[in-house]
């Protein structure tokens, strides 16, 4: 099933009025030793971001924005700073906290998909549940109700290579929300996709936006950026510019 074609900016839905603070970063800066050479990826950076946000992160290579979308989705940890995910300090988690967010409260999709290849659809959807614990006939539920809202519901037993590159990324998009996540963090959801594929799930993230998901692109393409409604853009380790799309 293909999504809808994507709107011109001016032609979408205002933003929606932004929740309480989901993430807020206070001084945060991330050192990475090579050597006898200190690299310093983040330089003192403040973010807050709120419930009911659609933002995209950009910067050129080597600007920070891989090491920040790492501190987000809680692969890492500041070496100075203040991180705080719905009020928790994450620097202070040790390791079983921090894959406990990542498995609950942070839905990824990445660029190459990180679908079992050997598993069908709603098994690769279902993953993050068994993980939580939750019982086989709960876990299919929600599972279906998933692929069914990325409009999947009819290839819920079709393995990665009887997908097309669309299909296996709507996959992906539907193990990322299985979970009822805080937010949804994407990192260059479009890059392993032609354009016209790509433009179908950004449509989807509109759509997504929409029902009230907080999303999160990481990108440096412009045309992907501009769907999001607010942009910020690092250079150097630092924010450059944060503000609305125009």
């Amino acid at each position: 099933m293909s999504a809808p074609p994507v709107l011109p900016a001016s032609a979408r839905r205002p933003a929606r009025v932004p929740g309480d603070v989901v993430i807020r970063i206070e001084g945060v800066t991330k050192l990475y030793r090579m050597g006898a050479e200190t690299i310093h990826a983040l330089r003192g950076v403040n973010l807050e971001i709120r419930r009911n946000e659609y933002l995209a992160i950009m910067g050129p290579s080597g600007s920070g924005k891989s090491t920040l979308m790492n501190m987000l989705g809680c692969l890492d940890t500041p070496s100075a700073g203040r991180y705080d995910f719905n009020g928790k300090d994450v620097a202070r988690m040790v390791d079983d906290e921090l894959a406990e967010i990542r498995n609950r409260e942070i839905g990824f999709v990445f660029q190459t998909f990180n679908l079992l290849p050997r598993s069908d659809a709603l098994h690769n959807v279902e993953l993050p549940l068994i993980y939580a614990g939750l019982r086989p006939a709960v876990r299919r539920e929600r599972a279906l109700g998933a692929l069914r809202n990325v409009g999947l519901g009819d290839r819920i037993h079709h393995k990665p290579n009887e997908m097309s590159g669309g299909q296996r990324q709507r996959v992906a998009i539907a193990r990322a929300l299985v979970n009822h996540p805080s937010i949804l963090l994407a990192d260059e959801p479009t890059g392993n996709l032609d354009s016209r594929t790509g433009e179908e799930i950004m449509a989807l993230f509109e759509d997504l936006y929409e029902q009230g998901h907080t999303i999160i692109v990481v990108t440096h393409e412009e045309d992907i950026a501009r769907h999001a409604r607010r942009v910020v853009r690092l250079r150097d380790g630092l924010i450059e510019s944060d503000g609305p799309i125009p």
